[in-house]
């Protein structure tokens, strides 16, 4: 894994760090909140790739409806 991917991987785990402090309930297993950051940002690029757009934008949102599904 590179380092601009090993950054973005760190980075979304940050945002699902955040997010998760908003919301109530249990918290997430560190190994579980690295295996949806590496989804993530797989799909984040998938996306950018596809439509275009701010990478730390989609990250945002894939963190955001990835919690919503819990």
């Amino acid at each position: 894994m590179g380092f601009f991917r090993r950054r973005e991987e760190e980075l979304a785990l940050r945002i699902l760090r955040w997010q998760l402090a908003r919301r109530p309930g249990p918290p997430l297993e560190e190994a579980e909140l690295r295996r949806h950051a590496a989804r993530i940002v797989e799909e984040a690029h998938r996306i950018g790739r596809e439509r275009g757009g701010n990478l730390v934008e989609i990250l945002k949102e894939l963190a955001r409806e990835m919690l919503a599904r819990k």
